[in-house]
């Protein structure tokens, strides 16, 4: 559904259709803003910005408020609230003043950079007084900015990790952007989670099997091709075959797909079995024959994953053999890969490698797949996603406000107009107040009354957040010494 089609007056949560009564007389701008406040004892300590293009160009950009959606509105919350409280006056001079678009300016971080927690990432304000009340209107749909900001900040940490083993082992990052696969498609809520999920995760990776996310890619972020995928069984296409021909599914596969890799899941019945006595004798000729471009990808999926992977490990090296790498690190035969796609989050392939590792084994034998872990087992608290009013004009006269609970000081929302800017030591701050440079400033315009201001393309998102040397993982680092780096506003 398009911004055209779409009604926007009715995607706000139900009380902020009674806000525009509630401002004091005189208001004629409110300024917001989006943060992922820091959280002590948080494993993330730096976010990757991602997603709000899509989002403005699906929902906000064009003439949004028409007559026929302000009538839909009016009826709709009338019934809704059972009293006369949605503005139609106000709405329909939207639509008279503006042709129906948003009288609304955002400023925000490029898309794809990294940015540590505690900092603006967009700000939000009216461009005519005379819909004040229109900025926090538009909180409800654009603090849903946590989920693809969450999960490109997960697939990040996941290359991380995987970066530093990879280097460990191997003394390369050779197909890092390779070693992670979205498996996720089937455990998201929706299609669009899938879309925005799937896309997030392709900031930093370029393996998926959710193809709503490269489809979203694709139309929002002129990717023409963004993650690829390769044939590979379920267990539906073994157990079909019955137990006793589990060796006559697994030649099936290497005939039907003879060129180009091919990944069998292999413990429906006995993982180690199979290994041993079906890849490892009987189909063992038919394995070595084929390539390094056509490896066969086996792939376990139950059991504890570091034990079960290190005894797979163990009986393909007694049927395979293996060799050295240029660190010293064991190296399956090039035709012969393992993929892990069962029980993996961040920590879990951490302690996978590190045992992989141990036993002498290099991290090039095994990619990973992860399903709810990156697209599911997250919140808006996860990050600590917020959105809060900091700056105020009444009567002419410009406020900083903020909110201060006593009862929770990590809370406190930032004062006034903000800027985000490179200081001399190179990090990264937010200037409070209206205090900061324009010329300093990394916020961008990308949106303004409709129009969409600025277009990243994923070729672009993906160079602001590639991985720098000696990045720290979410596991090794230490968060304070961070934290001390971040000046949350200047006073």
């Amino acid at each position: 559904m398009e911004a055209a089609e779409f009604n926007f007056l009715l995607a706000t949560d139900s009380y902020k259709i009674t806000h525009y009564k509630q401002y004091p007389p005189g208001v004629s701008k409110v300024y917001s803003y989006f943060e992922c406040r820091r959280k002590k004892g948080s494993p993330f300590n730096e976010v990757v910005f991602f997603g709000l293009q899509y989002l403005l160009k699906k929902y906000l950009t064009g003439p949004v408020v028409t007559e026929e959606k302000i009538q839909e509105a009016k009826l709709f919350y009338q019934m809704h609230f059972r009293q006369a409280v949605f503005d139609e006056e106000g709405w329909r001079k939207i639509l008279e003043k503006h042709d129906g678009r948003l009288p609304i300016r955002i400023k925000a971080v490029p898309e794809g950079r990294i940015v540590p927690r505690g900092n603006v990432l967009f700000t939000v304000e009216n461009t005519d007084p005379s819909f004040y009340w229109l900025t926090n209107y538009i909180e409800t749909m654009l603090v849903q900015m946590w989920y693809p900001i969450t999960v490109a900040t997960i697939s990040r940490e996941f290359k991380k990790i995987l970066a530093k083993h990879l280097k460990a082992t191997t003394g390369s990052l050779e197909g890092l952007d390779f070693r992670l696969h979205d498996f996720g498609y089937r455990g998201v809520s929706s299609q669009e989670s899938a879309a925005l999920g799937g896309a997030a995760h392709l900031v930093n990776f370029c393996s998926t099997d959710t193809v709503a996310g490269v489809l979203m890619a694709q139309r929002y972020y002129g990717c023409p091709m963004a993650g690829f995928s390769i044939p590979a069984a379920e267990h539906s296409t073994i157990i079909s075959w019955g137990r006793n021909r589990e060796k006559d599914a697994f030649e099936r596969l290497l005939d039907q797909f003879s060129s180009g890799p091919v990944a069998v899941v292999s413990d429906s019945y006995n993982i180690f079995n199979a290994c041993k006595h079906i890849w490892g004798d009987k189909l063992k000729e038919r394995v070595m024959e084929r390539s390094e471009d056509s490896c066969l990808v086996i792939r376990p999926d139950s059991g504890d994953p570091a034990e079960t992977l290190i005894e797979v490990m163990r009986i393909l090296e007694e049927c395979f053999g293996c060799s050295l790498n240029s660190v010293g690190f064991k190296v399956l035969p090039s035709y012969l890969r393992i993929i892990q796609g069962d029980g993996i989050d961040l920590r879990s392939v951490n302690q996978i490698l590190e045992k992989l590792s141990d036993k002498g084994w290099s991290a090039e034998n095994v990619v990973f797949g992860c399903g709810s872990a990156l697209l599911q087992k997250l919140n808006r608290d996860t990050l600590s996603c917020a959105f809060k009013c900091s700056y105020v004009e009444t009567n002419g006269k410009g406020m900083d406000v903020y909110k201060q609970p006593v009862t929770d000081p990590s809370k406190r929302s930032k004062r006034g107009r903000l800027s985000l800017r490179r200081n001399s030591d190179g990090f990264l701050e937010t200037v409070e107040s209206g205090a900061g440079k324009p010329e300093e400033d990394l916020l961008v315009t990308v949106f303004e009354n409709g129009c969409l201001m600025q277009n990243y393309t994923l070729e672009e998102i993906r160079k602001n957040a590639r991985l720098q040397d000696d990045e720290p993982t979410p596991i090794s680092h230490n968060q304070e010494p961070l934290n001390q780096r971040i000046i949350n506003g200047v006073h």
